[in-house]
Order: C-alpha cells, then sequence, then structure tokens
C-alpha cells in the first residue's frame, strides 16, 4: 500500500505548492534510496533526555527497515527502553527520513530473512547466530520525509502511513 504523500509544513524556507517545482515525490523515489543505501543514521533518546546518533547498517525489504546492535550498546537499551526513533539514510542531497516505532525480532525466522539480507547485500558471511545474540530491529515507517538538493524548495515531500 501507497503511503500518502503531502507537502510538509517548512515555514521559512520559501517551500513551493504540491503541484509546484518538482512536486510530490512518488513514493518509489523514497524506495530505491532507502534499498540503495550504504549506510544509516539512528536517532535514540537516552534516559536523560539526550539524543544519540550512530551509523548502522540495515537492509529495506520494501516495506520495513532492519537493522541490528550489540544488546548492549547505548542504541539498543535506549530503544529497548524508548522504541521510538528516526533513521536516515546516507546521501544528504537526496535523504530519506523515516518516523517510527521500531519492533525488537528475537525469533529465528526473523533474524534468518534478516542475516540473508545484509549477508547479500554487504557481501558478508555472517551466521544466523551472530544475529541471535544481537538485538535485531524491524522499523515500520509512520511518517518518512524526502527531498532533493537540486529543487529544495519544490520537492519536499511527506508520506504517512496507514
Amino acid at each position: 500500500m501507497e503511503p500518502r504523500a503531502s507537502r510538509p509544513y517548512m515555514p521559512g524556507y520559501g517551500i513551493a505548492a504540491p503541484e509546484a517545482g518538482t512536486g510530490l515525490l512518488p513514493w518509489s523515489w523514497a524506495a530505491e534510496r532507502l534499498t540503495a543505501s550504504h549506510d544509516y543514521w539512528v536517532a535514540t533518546v537516552c534516559p536523560d533526555g539526550r539524543p544519540h546518533v550512530m551509523p548502522v547498517w540495515a537492509v529495506w525489504d520494501g516495506g520495513c527497515l532492519w537493522f541490528s546492535s550489540s544488546p548492549d550498546s547505548r542504541k539498543a537499551r535506549n530503544l529497548a527502553r524508548d522504541p521510538r526513533t528516526t533513521v536516515t539514510t546516507d546521501d544528504p542531497s537526496e535523504p530519506v527520513v523515516l518516523e517510527a516505532e521500531v519492533t525488537r525480532i528475537r525469533d529465528e525466522a526473523g533474524n534468518a530473512g534478516f542475516a540473508e539480507r545484509v549477508n547479500s547485500k554487504y557481501g558478508t558471511d555472517y551466521a544466523l547466530g551472530f544475529f541471535l545474540a544481537n538485538a535485531t530491529f524491524r522499523l515500520a515507517p509512520l511518517r518518512a520525509f524526502g527531498l532533493t538538493q537540486e529543487d529544495f524548495t519544490g520537492s519536499p515531500t511527506r508520506w504517512e502511513f496507514a
């Protein structure tokens, strides 16, 4: 199911109407960048309210973004306490930003699928046990944002998922 696209509210930036400039970007544009990104930046909130941002490898499976981390890492502990997160792709000239609550995946089948996709994307050979010992997270976006630097005022798009 395609998310609903609209122009985000960005006061003071001279953002054009939804039909002006490039117009609203199609979700396929965002999905291509989510698939192709090599690194992703995961933002979480520390117990004292400080932001915490770290890069991860991740895979987009067409509907969700998957990543893993040591269960004792700051980001995993933050997500265990508060699953709300923001994740961005690695290209600031064509960013895709996802907002969601993550789900920790503990079952073998979910981790096996993630291991297969990670190994295929990054040319690695991590065994299933590596992921079962780690904390694997699945992010199903609630909202997303994207724009192109080339058309900064005419491309910003917000997607909302049902």
